[in-house]
């Protein structure tokens, strides 16, 4: 996964430079030092270079989705990724000291690249990995739209016209994907929706290919489950789209 997304992400950026429509990036890496049995952090994102209201929308929107990742205690005062994986790194050396069992090396590895980009929007793909102990570690899948022209942050309802209306429509298309019946309960199929209501997830993504709904593990499923998508091709999802694409 890190070379395919550190592939794309060089890639994107290359491609982004060499068009005067595209905002211009540079990688970002900060990391642990390199150590056997020690715990590692690993942050890969692109950091958006002009000086521009968009550039420190983007890169504050990023810094604060990753401090929040590696927030183990919910107690860190981390102002920027350094400090953050700071904290990550002092986390597990404050907690292994108190119990020794719990001596496996914990492990951050968060990485991000351009899903999507036209004229008035742009979209970054965060990529996280982290384990703190337990049986298995937690992937996520965040994903940052833009609106370019007024250098700010698009949250789900800034995204369509009529949010409800998207949501019914999304429904359709999932119970349609998922072998759901039309009707009766959204979670007849063994689906874990709360209150049995279709809701849509937290993140919703542009890509080359469509509008991505991705839920989360634990989101509507078991985490054996993994994460359930359903991507709408632009075709479908423009008229109710705020940016078309």
């Amino acid at each position: 996964m890190k070379s395919t997304l550190s592939f794309l992400l060089f890639g994107l950026l290359l491609i982004a430079c060499n068009n005067k429509n595209h905002l211009p990036f540079e990688p970002y890496t900060v990391s642990s030092d390199s150590c056997e049995n020690c715990t590692k952090v690993k942050i890969e994102i692109p950091h958006a270079t002009a000086n521009t209201k968009l550039s420190k929308t983007i890169n504050a929107a990023l810094e604060g989705e990753i401090i929040a990742l590696l927030n183990f205690d919910e107690e860190s005062d981390a102002t920027n990724l350094i400090e953050a994986k700071n904290a990550f790194l002092k986390d597990y050396e404050e907690l292994s000291n108190k119990f020794l069992e719990e001596s496996i090396p914990w492990e951050a590895t968060i990485e991000g690249a351009i899903s999507f980009e036209n004229d008035t929007l742009i979209t970054i793909n965060l990529i996280s990995y982290i384990y703190t102990g337990g049986a298995h570690g937690y992937g996520t899948n965040r994903f940052l739209n833009f609106n370019k022209l007024e250098g700010a942050e698009l949250y789900q309802e800034n995204l369509f016209h009529d949010l409800d209306e998207f949501t019914h429509f999304a429904e359709s298309l999932f119970r349609k994907q998922e072998n759901i019946p039309l009707e009766g309960s959204i979670n007849s199929t063994g689906f874990m929706f709360e209150t049995e209501q279709f809701y849509l997830p937290t993140n919703i993504g542009y890509t080359e290919d469509g509008l991505l709904l991705f839920y989360e593990p634990y989101e509507i499923a078991s985490f054996a489950d993994g994460p359930i998508t359903l991507l709408i091709p632009f075709s479908k999802a423009n008229p109710y789209l705020k940016y078309p694409k």
